[in-house]
């Protein structure tokens, strides 16, 4: 004789996938929203870039990629990357290189869906030794706030160890610290 079928644990099961493919299809389907959200004010632009220094010094690549929308272009450099999968891994070949790595940013200008900002961080190679890095970028945000195009023109300047200028323990830049105006660079 067959068991006697329990629709609760029946119902409740099937509710269960129910419920799993839902978030599976939201998931893929939902649009990540990253605000500030353009077009943007000053004020806007001005925490975009700082949400930006924060994240990169983090140096965590995958939390960083999240910023950008998936199939983001760059120019780093001479080097050129599209999509989140080799932001990642462009990202984890930079911070394996450089070191103690510690960036400021600066809003230089904005409009509508687009911020240019300055930037200079510091870093050190395997061997010892110090680096400033002095840079532009310019940004552009789909609709969501994230960055659709990116595009880095750096410098890298040789420094001594007692002439960095960002001291802060590795993590975001502590409220009060010095920018890049105040420090002179």
């Amino acid at each position: 004789m067959a068991p006697a079928l329990d629709w609760t644990h029946l119902l409740a099961y099937h509710g269960r996938i129910i419920r799993s493919r839902l978030r599976i299809k939201t998931m893929a389907t939902a649009p990540t929203v990253r605000p500030p959200l353009p077009p943007f004010s000053r004020e806007s632009a001005i925490r975009k870039v700082r949400l930006a220094e924060d994240a990169w010094n983090t140096r965590d690549p995958a939390k960083v990629a999240l910023a950008y929308t998936v199939d983001s272009r760059w120019r780093n450099r001479s080097e050129f990357v599209t999509g989140r999968n080799e932001i990642i891994a462009f990202l984890t070949r930079k911070w394996a290189r450089e070191l103690d790595y510690r960036l400021i940013k600066e809003l230089w200008a904005f409009a509508e869906n687009r911020i240019a900002v300055r930037f200079a961080y510091e870093w050190h190679d395997d061997s010892g030794h110090w680096y400033r890095a002095y840079g532009n970028e310019n940004w552009e945000f789909n609709d969501d706030g994230l960055m659709a195009i990116r595009h880095a023109s750096i410098n890298d300047l040789p420094i001594k160890e007692s002439d960095r200028k960002y001291h802060w323990p590795l993590g975001a830049r502590p409220e009060g610290h010095p920018g890049l105006t105040d420090l002179g660079l």
